[in-house]
């Protein structure tokens, strides 16, 4: 789900283009609390129990109008403050994120990057975080 901060608005997109920033109030709320006046974030809106562990049945919950145990953990800053970053390397566009995610509120997490044999295909990003195969 990619995240557009826009001079105190917000919009969160699924990957196929709908707004699901209505459905998701206490995130974009959360994401509002950022100090930007405009980023495009990509991440991933998961449910997380209290053990750490991720849970669809909350992000089930939460889209039938509750919102606890949501987490939208960012691992991609394409956009911050009007300047394009997309452009740079991978690794850079990671610093400037944990950077702006040093203190982030709650709610917004950072996803650490993996690379070398972590990062395979099937691994979760996040640790407790099931990995999920369509």
């Amino acid at each position: 789900m990619t995240a557009r901060i826009e001079k105190g608005i917000v919009g969160l997109l699924t990957r196929s283009g709908l707004d699901w920033t209505a459905k998701y109030p206490a995130t974009a709320a959360a994401l509002l609390k950022l100090k930007v006046e405009t980023a495009y974030i990509d991440g991933e809106l998961c449910g997380v129990r209290s053990d750490g562990v991720t849970s669809f049945e909350l992000m089930q919950q939460a889209s039938d109008g509750g919102a606890n145990g949501l987490v939208y953990f960012a691992f991609e800053l394409l956009e911050l403050d009007g300047e394009d970053i997309a452009r740079l390397p991978l690794l850079e566009r990671k610093k400037q994120l944990a950077a702006l995610l040093r203190k982030p509120p709650a709610g917004i997490a950072y996803s650490e990057h993996e690379g070398g044999w972590r990062a395979r295909p099937g691994r979760p990003r996040v640790p407790g975080m099931r990995a999920r195969v369509s």
